[in-house]
């Protein structure tokens, strides 16, 4: 699969399952079950890793944990079918791009919706 890019590019997305590139997008961020993690390298999908949220059943703080998680594994852009606002402000204080997607929308064409 070919994503326009130059360069190196790691994309985490709010996914709903563990299925990959075959997933979905998830309507939500903080909460959401999985984060779908691809590397992208001159164009080339080159590695997809499936995470668990590890903030999914807190209470309080889930969309804050999971976006210093994703910081602190180098990731560039976040896809996800919604972002709260203090979120938003968070992942743009740290530099990291955005991109707002339909929920639902399979994890290979949202990434190919990425234009940096």
């Amino acid at each position: 699969m070919k994503v326009i890019r130059v360069g190196k590019l790691r994309i985490a997305i709010s996914t709903k399952g563990e299925k990959g590139l075959e997933d979905e997008v998830s309507e939500i961020f903080g909460r959401t079950n999985t984060i779908t993690i691809v590397d992208v390298v001159n164009g080339e999908v080159r590695n997809v890793q499936v995470l668990k949220n590890p903030a999914a059943s807190f209470r309080f703080g889930a969309g804050p944990i999971l976006v210093k998680t994703l910081i602190d594994m180098n990731v560039n852009v976040v896809v996800s079918g919604e972002l709260g606002p203090s979120v938003s402000e968070l992942i743009e204080d740290h530099k990291v791009s955005k991109v707002i997607v339909k929920p639902g929308t399979p994890v290979k064409e949202a990434i190919k919706t990425i234009e940096l």
